[in-house]
């Protein structure tokens, strides 16, 4: 496996998928060695050989470029002594160079590459190599850049990747028609994959502490209703349509409380939206959380959004539900393709969201049919039903030899 992040060692949904998708593969019997951009320990991830292709640090708080494209060639990364700089570009580099001289001296059945990132490096394999490759598609660049343009160059790689690819995974069919329409990848090649809710958040042993948040927690004795939103500040998400749709919903109802956990580019953006639309003592931003903090968040909502413009999957969804929390999400994220019971709307619609959030709100039956329905749909799919159905691709790419 091909990798940027895994936990702890993560910013974003890309390392917890690859982390339980590879832990379930290992249930099966599957010997993985995973290689990563940089070097840390992993003590979640015993089951399998973490590989560092760089001495890197983990860049857990910004992705290593794994969810902003925009920098790439920038000279911005510090290196473990802090002596320079590199780029994702050059670290790239290194890494398909360590892939190299790991397939001099070893002989994968398959190659599976996660994203854009690691493409190249796939594509060694196999055109050096002869190694069978299954490229993983978590987001395109359109998705990243909000379905605009973005990058040309990681364009360039993901056409290149896919089209060489032996098969593609895709998180959803939303994604499957991105790649079918943007890069003109036949349907034929493409098998749509889903996530599961992270395995951490069931075996972990977790305790809110309202305490913590006794002002959140006195606002909701006097009847107000917390709307939270988790992510990346970044074009991708739609933040300022849903800041624009929580000004329509406070004015007309005043006890909605919103807030926005995570942190980037668009930052500052939102903060200024929020006093210029006169609802800043409404809105109450984070900043970055991981860990307990971001259940926190999570526990505190009655209502979880996701604004996104396009969003491949989004297991913080399945997070907010384990949570108990009202879902309302944009019919263009993946994950409202495998939960019926939230409220949906196209992430342009500020009214519409605006309704939704208050029809929530205002009707407590609403809520409680609601995160009921939703508790019975969100563990539809599992990791075990994720890597057989991964096995099933490895062994049709394969052919001629049964991994499993």
């Amino acid at each position: 496996m091909l990798g940027w992040e895994l936990p702890p060692h993560n910013s974003g949904g890309l390392g917890v998928a690859c982390l339980n998708m590879a832990r379930a593969l290992s249930n099966q019997g599957v010997s993985i060695d995973f290689v990563l951009p940089y070097t840390a320990e992993h003590p979640n991830a015993k089951f399998m050989r973490i590989l560092s292709a760089t001495n890197l640090d983990p860049l857990f708080r910004y992705g290593g470029g794994a969810y902003n494209s925009l920098k790439i060639s920038e000279e911005i990364i510090p290196t473990l002594d802090q002596e320079s700089l590199v780029s994702i570009r050059e670290i790239q580099n290194e890494y398909c160079e360590f892939v190299k001289k790991y397939l001099i001296k070893n002989q994968p059945d398959v190659v599976h590459a996660h994203d854009w990132l690691t493409y190249e490096a796939g594509m060694i394999a196999k055109k050096e190599f002869g190694v069978p490759l299954i490229a993983h598609v978590h987001a395109t660049e359109f998705d990243r850049a909000g379905m605009q343009n973005g990058n040309p160059l990681i364009h360039e790689i993901e056409y290149e990747g896919l089209m060489m690819a032996d098969r593609i995974i895709a998180v959803s069919e939303t994604t499957k028609r991105v790649i079918h329409e943007k890069y003109r990848i036949p349907l034929s090649k493409i098998d749509v994959v889903y996530n599961s809710l992270d395995q951490e958040y069931d075996q972990k042993s977790y305790h809110f502490d309202a305490k913590t948040y006794d002002y959140v927690k006195s606002l909701q004795r006097k009847g107000y209703t917390v709307i939270a939103t988790v992510g990346r500040f970044t074009i991708q998400k739609g933040l300022p349509n849903l800041m624009r749709a929580a000004a329509r919903a406070i004015s007309k109802n005043q006890k909605l409380l919103f807030i926005f956990a995570g942190d980037g580019e668009e930052k500052n953006e939102l903060i200024k939206m929020s006093a210029n639309l006169g609802i800043a003592k409404h809105v109450l931003f984070t900043g970055f959380v991981r860990g307990k903090h971001l259940r926190d968040v999570y526990s505190l909502a009655d209502i979880f959004v996701m604004s996104s413009v396009s969003e491949p999957f989004g297991l913080t969804a399945l997070e907010a539900a384990h949570h108990n929390d009202a879902l309302i999400l944009t019919k263009q994220s993946g994950v409202s393709e495998i939960i019926w019971s939230a409220m949906k709307y196209d992430f342009w619609d500020e009214d519409k969201l605006a309704d939704e959030i208050l029809a929530i709100a205002n009707n407590q039956p609403l809520k409680d049919s609601l995160k009921k329905n939703i508790k019975e749909e969100y563990r539809k799919i599992s990791w075990d039903q994720i890597a057989q159905k991964c096995l099933r691709i490895y062994n049709k790419t394969v052919k001629h030899k049964e991994i499993s």
